[in-house]
């Protein structure tokens, strides 16, 4: 299989994550792109392959090579983000993209173009794979996904090619921040590895979010309408009243870069009972931690003004800025840096803007940067991913592995 069918293929299985769950994973849908995953690693000849009881997918290509060589790991996750619907997904390719404005669904007036996304510009003449736009599309992350299993082959298909023993992992809800949580570094014995998780494929990121949950939850006192004076105290109202108090700026919307945010991404509500969750996010530990003081503060003066207990805030870390590991283990991240430059890809290191599975790793012994996969637009319905440098992508590794085990 070539790894735009195999894209499409993991693509069109809907793996969306479900914060709200309690289950692990937290949808049985994973479970099934996790079983097909695990007999393909089989049929590649792969050791020690195993679907966890947590959903989590592992499997060992011993090296082919003599020689006391690192043991790396290659990591993807296999849910997609739960902001947009990621069922009935219809994939469609764009052949050398010509510049001009993509239509992704003709009666719904929906079109992609450079205006609204001006990175589409370092795209043309190359091949696109897009959305219908009524779904996301999932190259978040089936593209890592894709990029591992096509490397796979390769080395089933040619078996001369040379590489140090992988440690190959999928994880499932890494969406809802819970991908690296049952990942057993211990068994895994890995020296470090790489996520397959990002963007543009010249970037490689080694600095992330300290990340948090936080979930408001607000009591109210439903009085029907008509004798409400001075007796109702509606939730929902409450809910839009703590919104506004935190700090505007940080609004995702108008945060980049280095700049940190609040962003809410669930809320329900009625007049007796209302509930928010956000996530919290800054590369700065110091203001990651203002940010979540900021939550505090603006629950204590609304009790005051509404009484003890109108409103909970629970927060909840979920990683952190893994920078600071990397200090004396760089030659991690710049042996990829060297193979791509040789290779006439002009790499630069951005911080993500995201949350990955490396991070928590990093934290777990497992130092593991952050390598793009060729998409843009994650988690939504102008979500695409270039063909093209996700096969180069491929081709990046298989250097970076030979050269792993010809450079000792």
């Amino acid at each position: 299989m070539n790894i735009v069918d195999r894209f499409i293929a993991y693509a069109t299985m809907e793996t969306t994550s479900d914060p709200l769950s309690k289950s692990v994973p937290s949808t049985k849908s994973q479970l099934e792109l996790a079983k097909v995953l695990e007999k393909e690693l089989q049929e590649f000849g792969l050791q020690d392959v195993f679907l966890s009881e947590y959903g989590v997918v592992y499997g060992t290509l011993p090296s082919n090579v003599e020689g006391d060589f690192d043991t790396i790991g290659l990591i993807a996750h296999m849910d997609t983000s739960f902001d947009m619907s990621g069922k009935d997904v219809k994939p469609r390719i764009v052949k050398q993209y010509d510049g001009q404005p993509i239509i992704l669904h003709e009666q719904l007036d929906i079109t992609m173009d450079t205006k609204m996304f001006p990175n589409l510009k370092r795209y043309v003449g190359k091949d696109l794979i897009v959305t219908d736009g009524t779904t996301l599309l999932g190259a978040d992350d089936k593209a890592g996904i894709s990029i591992i299993m096509d490397l796979l082959q390769h080395y089933k298909e040619n078996p001369d090619a040379k590489h140090p023993t992988l440690k190959i992992v999928f994880t499932p809800d890494e969406e809802i921040g819970h991908g690296a949580d049952h990942v057993d570094v211990k068994m895994l014995q890995a020296d470090y590895a790489y996520t397959l998780d990002g963007a543009e494929i010249d970037v490689i990121s080694f600095e992330n979010f300290n990340a948090a949950s936080a979930k408001v939850e607000i009591q109210g006192n439903s009085i029907h309408p008509g004798s409400a004076k001075d007796k109702l105290i509606n939730a929902s109202k409450l809910a839009m009243e703590f919104h506004v108090a935190l700090p505007l700026e940080l609004d995702p919307a108008k945060t980049e870069g280095y700049e940190g945010f609040n962003h809410l991404t669930v809320l329900h509500g009625q007049s007796e009972e209302a509930s928010m969750e956000y996530i919290i996010r800054n590369h700065d530990r110091q203001k990651f931690e203002q940010q979540k003081q900021d939550f505090y503060a603006v629950r204590d003066a609304m009790n005051e003004t509404y009484g003890e207990n109108t409103v909970k805030v629970h927060i909840e870390d979920s990683y952190y800025n893994m920078a600071e590991l990397f200090q004396e283990r760089m030659y991690i991240v710049d042996d990829v840096r060297l193979i791509m430059q040789e290779m006439g890809i002009p790499v630069h290191y951005e911080p993500i803007r995201g949350g990955t599975d490396g991070a928590r790793l990093s934290y777990e012994g497992l130092l593991t940067p952050n390598l793009g996969t060729g998409g843009d637009n994650f988690h939504g319905k102008y979500e695409y991913l270039c063909i093209d440098d996700m096969k180069q992508m491929v081709e990046v590794l298989k250097n970076v592995m030979t050269s792993k085990v010809e450079n000792v």
